[in-house]
């Protein structure tokens, strides 16, 4: 494993505690609560989708060694769903 990829996860290990702490479906919730309010707010809305795209792909890349090819292709699916979201909300016709 490289060093940089070390640093990677020893720096990302408070954070992953502290959401290990929390209950189940609790980041869940919290997830579609921001997607949601990011799609129905006004403007600035695309930034809780950009906070959501930052999460989503921070813990694909923690998980990235350890996952098999379809669930890293199932996950950035879903992390290049999301950018398509906010480059929508962003960005919109019209």
């Amino acid at each position: 494993m490289s060093s940089l990829r070390q640093s990677f996860e020893r720096a990302s290990l408070p954070a992953v505690r502290w959401l290990d702490g929390l209950p189940r479906a609790l980041p869940f919730l919290l997830v579609l609560a921001l997607v949601v309010a990011g799609v129905l707010l006004p403007a600035p809305g695309w930034l809780l989708i950009g906070v959501v795209v930052l999460v989503l792909a921070w813990i694909l890349a923690l998980a990235w060694p350890r996952l098999s090819g379809a669930e890293r292709l199932m996950r950035l699916a879903v992390v290049a769903l999301m950018v398509a979201v906010l480059v929508t909300q962003a960005v919109p016709r019209g």
